[in-house]
């Protein structure tokens, strides 16, 4: 069984949650009417701080990995409910995913696509254009695509996919799934595990990220035994010790590039959950552990759901972890300037303690962001989605988060 604590849907009872139920359906409608215009995530920027009005759109950049993240928060909501919602906005992102990966023309996964007869094409253009805009066309419908694709991008899209390859039942999806985890795996084999833009220019590299290329492989694996089975356990086999290194060196700064934890804590997820091999399985678990005990005092519910599903019930933790989402609640969604200085004890250039979840800055997806963070934010002109607050909602339900 992939996810064990699986017996346990339905026997959710906590009833802070589950009378969030609404808050979250209204957080996914809300991400179909305003956050995927082309089906994938983008923040919409509105004409003020004052109105819902729609000028443009933004964090086009990072579509790739939210989109992920997204459809693995309604691939857990369908499991729980079968709600045909559910399934019809996962179907979506996915399609989404689909064209990121086939408008590039090679299997290189787009950070973000946009159709070129948008109205929005040339302001999301203007704003990423350090990273490379390029054209394609799916399905006979012409895109402009952001390149210089980084490897969260990947990591966060086969996050997704392996949520919905186990939690989906829709016989139409696997096939789907399972062309789009072979494309960019096979991309990445064909290129030594380094990512070249069309002007031969190289992104980034999987090279010294042994487990973040072991995650990957685990999930191809897992989607496509007879296609990734041995080639995961070869790599496994002479590199599955190395998981230790990078991420013990991440731990060392508990403040900077904070999405790196984030990023460790998905990867280990899968590497940890689909592993068989008793003593990779161990070493995984050795390096989760020094990861969790950096953040465990974070106040981070989506890393706390992923400690649920490792670990199983804590009531401390879990205690924690319907707070965190209740006081997520309380947050603005728009990115109006933060600045916490004057309401927590500062430490240098960061709180003391965790800043309390309803004060931190607005941001995309709250749990990639440092929590010592004391300022942040803009001017109120940009909606954050909510997949931060649907994914580890929906992941609690699913895991049957108990009453304390």
């Amino acid at each position: 069984m992939t996810y064990p604590h699986a017996a346990l849907v339905c026997v959710f009872a906590s009833v802070s949650l589950h009378g969030a139920e609404a808050d979250a359906l209204r957080i996914s409608a809300g991400i179909q009417q305003r956050h995927s215009p082309y089906g994938a995530i983008l923040d919409p920027v509105f004409a003020s701080p004052q109105t819902d009005r729609i000028a443009g759109y933004t964090r086009c950049g990072d579509s790739a990995i939210w989109t992920g993240h997204y459809l693995a928060a309604e691939a857990f909501r369908y499991k729980v409910t079968h709600d045909p919602a559910a399934l019809a906005n996962a179907w979506r992102a996915l399609e989404a995913l689909r064209v990121l990966v086939y408008v590039t023309g090679n299997n290189l996964l787009a950070r973000c696509a946009v159709p070129v007869d948008s109205a929005f094409a040339n302001g999301i253009a203007s704003e990423e254009q350090a990273h490379g805009i390029h054209l394609g066309n799916v399905d006979l419908h012409g895109y402009q695509w952001v390149g210089d694709t980084s490897r969260d991008q990947y990591c966060g899209v086969f996050f997704g996919l392996a949520a919905a390859w186990d939690l989906i039942d829709d016989p139409a999806m696997p096939p789907t799934i399972a062309d789009l985890v072979w494309r960019l795996l096979d991309y990445l084999e064909q290129r030594g595990w380094t990512v070249i833009m069309p002007d031969g220019s190289i992104s980034t590299t999987f090279l010294a990220r042994p487990d973040q290329r072991l995650a990957l492989l685990q999930i191809g694996r897992h989607v496509l035994p007879n296609k990734y089975g041995s080639a995961y356990s070869h790599y496994a086999a002479l590199h599955f010790f190395l998981t230790l290194a990078p991420v013990s060196l991440e731990t060392e700064d508990p403040y900077g590039s904070y999405f790196k934890f984030n990023l460790d804590t998905i990867n280990l997820y899968n590497l940890i959950r689909l592993e068989d091999n008793g003593i990779r399985k161990v070493t995984y678990r050795k390096t989760y552990d020094v990861l969790r005990n950096t953040t465990d005092d974070h106040q981070n519910a989506h890393f706390n759901m992923i400690d649920y599903a490792i670990n199983g019930p804590n009531p401390r933790r879990d205690a924690e972890t319907v707070q965190l989402l209740n006081a997520w609640l309380l947050r603005p969604r728009q990115d109006f300037y933060t600045d916490v200085t004057r309401l927590v004890q500062v430490c240098g250039d960061h709180a003391c303690q965790p800043v309390p979840v309803e004060l931190r800055p607005a941001t995309d997806f709250l749990w990639q962001r440092n929590p010592f963070q004391l300022t942040g934010g803009g001017d109120g002109f940009i909606e954050s989605a909510g997949v931060d607050y649907i994914l580890p909602y929906w992941m609690a339900r699913y895991y049957g988060l108990p009453v304390l």
